[in-house]
């Protein structure tokens, strides 16, 4: 069974690209998206969705709160439940703020989004 993600991203361009490789090349697929706080805390902790893995963008639209407020809100979710951050201020105070609110990965979008999809598939794959 293929692994399920729910990607929290304002920008419709990085989004839809990101969207596409994960089922491209980790043959993952994309449960549901949010471009705010809210909308994505109310999905990813409503029971009747599931998903595997969330990719949280840590900066959204003005007004629509943050990625930090995500991994805040959904620290206590179930253990096989991932969620780490793809975001482009992947400073070292941010990955260690991301660590601390139960992050279980932070990916720069700039450099690092190919070893996004990687740890994506690898989860995929059970490694």
């Amino acid at each position: 069974m293929a692994l399920k993600a729910f990607v929290v991203e304002d920008n419709t361009a990085i989004r839809e690209s990101l969207v596409e490789a994960l089922a491209e090349l980790g043959d993952i697929h994309t449960a549901g998206f949010a471009t705010n706080e809210k909308a994505a805390v109310a999905w990813l902790k409503d029971p009747a969705n599931e998903w595997d893995i969330a990719i949280v963008d840590l900066v959204l639209v003005p007004g629509g709160g943050s990625g930090f407020g995500v991994l805040r809100a959904l620290q206590g979710r179930r253990p096989d439940q991932k969620m780490v951050v793809l975001t482009g201020t992947a400073s070292t105070e941010v990955r260690r703020q991301c660590e601390a609110l139960g992050g279980d990965g932070v990916f720069d979008k700039s450099m690092e989004t190919e070893a996004l999809i990687e740890y994506c598939a690898s989860l995929g794959k059970g490694v």
